[in-house]
């Protein structure tokens, strides 16, 4: 019995291991699979976060094998902290971190990359990194105004929409019901608004997908080469936007041009970058046009002029700043300059599009209720008669 016993208990355990073992790797393939389908990449705010405990760390003299250990070991997602670490051993590798940035060029930009490549030569890493939290900041921040200026039409425009089609859906089909029979008898407002309503409750069916179908189409054409140059053209010459919209891309610009210019990185990857990152087609191809002009050995305000992207007086702050060689501190300043009336041109296009769509709003609902009102009035005269 003895032996039957010391034979069971040093056998059990070897028949219990393999089971835990194997819970254990069906658990974290779980886990994994999980994380697989409902994790995203790294967002703007997370490189944000990135780049300041990044510049805050290797300030107080830590190491940047131990700095991006640490930070990845606190990053919540998965998927960026697995950049990270990769970061970490390519570093070990012998790879310099610009290096191993560009092997992730989906996650951190050209400019991102391009601005560390001159810190390592200058040997200024951490006051590098606290420029690009700087400079990512301002752009979330300008990003945040842009979208903050149009939730309010937006929704404005999403309220009349939605009333209107209740009103022509639901409402509307039984109050009309008294004129039916009398149709030759009512104005013309009202046969349109009857029309309407009896076309979008017998066909909402082929409505909905031609609308959804129409927006696919007008996103792709967008997107394509054709579509995209003439959207972009158009968002310059429409009477508000095109305000905003040359703001938006002369603080973008000159912002880049500002930081890369300062940061040492050559003329010709800082128009490069410039004309990646400037959002607009048009703007693209100026600056493409001028990289091309300055390999060639012509100066940058001379390749400016042939366009009509830049104001004069930004071109000749340009040609001073190169011809005294603070072209790094210009650009700098045209930026703020800029920046603030980003800031103005926002709250004025803001001011403007609430009563334009609040006057919008009244004209639709307006015709409405004249369309609903006027044959009533029609019929009593002719009930007096």
């Amino acid at each position: 019995m003895t032996i039957l016993e010391n034979t069971t208990s040093s056998r059990s355990p070897l028949r219990s291991r393999p089971t835990g073992v194997q819970d254990h790797r069906q658990a974290s393939r779980a886990k994994k699979i999980t994380q697989l389908r409902f994790e995203t990449g790294p967002s703007r705010k997370d490189i944000l976060n990135f780049t300041n405990q990044l510049a805050v760390m290797i300030k107080a003299g830590i190491s940047l094998q131990d700095s991006l250990e640490s930070i990845g070991s606190q990053v919540k997602k998965e998927k960026f902290r697995v950049i990270i670490i990769n970061l970490k051993d390519r570093i070990e590798g012998g790879q310099s971190f610009s290096q191993a940035l560009g092997e992730h060029a989906d996650v951190f930009s050209n400019l991102y990359i391009n601005m560390i490549a001159a810190a390592e030569i200058s040997g200024s890493l951490s006051s590098m990194l606290l420029q690009l939290a700087e400079y990512l900041d301002q752009e979330a921040e300008t990003r945040s105004q842009i979208i903050g200026a149009m939730v309010y039409p937006v929704i404005i425009a999403v309220m009349a929409v939605s009333t209107t089609l209740f009103l022509l859906m639901f409402v509307l089909p039984r109050f009309l019901v008294i004129f039916q029979g009398k149709e030759h008898l009512l104005p013309a407002p009202t046969k349109i608004l009857m029309a309407t309503s009896a076309f979008m409750r017998g066909y909402w069916f082929i409505i909905i997908p031609a609308f959804m179908a129409a927006g696919w189409v007008a996103w792709y054409f967008t997107r394509s080469g054709a579509g995209r140059q003439w959207w972009h053209k158009t968002k310059l010459r429409l009477p508000l936007l095109k305000t905003l919209c040359r703001s938006l891309y002369i603080t973008r610009s000159m912002h880049t041009m500002g930081v890369l210019t300062n940061a040492g990185v050559p003329i010709l990857d800082t128009l490069l970058i410039t004309s990646q990152i400037s959002g607009n087609a048009l703007y693209e191809r100026m600056w493409k046009g001028v990289h091309e002009a300055v390999r060639q050995g012509r100066k940058i305000t001379s390749s400016l002029e042939e366009y009509n992207l830049l104001p004069g007086s930004v071109v000749q702050m340009i040609q001073s700043g190169e011809e005294s060689g603070t072209l790094g501190d210009v650009l700098s300043d045209i930026s703020d300059f800029y920046g603030r009336e980003l800031k103005t041109v926002i709250k004025m296009v803001t001011s403007m599009i609430e009563p334009i769509m609040i006057v919008l709003m009244g004209v639709l609902v307006g015709f409405i209720a004249m369309s609903v009102i006027l044959p009533i009035f029609q019929m009593s005269k002719i009930a007096t008669s």
